[in-house]
């Protein structure tokens, strides 16, 4: 081995001179082109800086939103089972304010929930005829909106 580096000893020497060389030609590449393109490279750097802070002032004020999590409860629902007492006492009730049976069962599905044109549905009547019921049943229960009439029925034991 030391017989063979003695033997390319020039060629290694002349090989390490080339590449000192062509380094210093590379930093004086290099320093050239900073100095021929400086303002072109300060402008580089401020829109670096401006973009790194409009990402971190986005995630600063834009927050990731909470997940939601569903928790599901399963409650069994008892519904009590009307006795003959119960519904002479409705019956009586709805007698004594004059309500048609008709404008009971608008009653019962307005407390379900259902709006006038899906009661109209599902009792196959139109719906000018459930908007008469309606006001029917308003007149009778002296209250101005469903929801009141809706509560003024379960107070009076119109439904159940």
């Amino acid at each position: 081995m030391l017989r063979f580096l003695q033997k390319y000893k020039q060629v290694f020497l002349y090989a390490a001179s080339l590449v000192a060389l062509l380094l210093l030609l590379q930093v004086l590449q290099y320093k050239f082109l900073l100095l021929s393109h400086s303002f072109e490279i300060y402008i580089l750097c401020i829109a670096i800086l401006f973009t790194c802070l409009g990402i971190w002032l986005a995630l600063k004020l834009v927050k990731p939103k909470k997940e939601i999590e569903t928790i599901v409860v399963e409650k069994t629902v008892y519904q009590q089972e009307l006795t003959e007492a119960d519904k002479e006492a409705m019956e009586r009730e709805r007698q004594k304010l004059g309500l048609s049976n008709r404008e009971t069962e608008v009653l019962q599905l307005m407390a379900e929930g259902l709006s006038n044109q899906e009661i109209a549905e599902r009792l196959f009547l139109s719906l000018a005829t459930i908007k008469t019921h309606s006001s029917n049943l308003f007149l009778k229960l002296d209250v101005k909106r469903r929801t009141q009439a809706v509560e003024k029925a379960r107070q009076l034991g119109l439904i159940a």
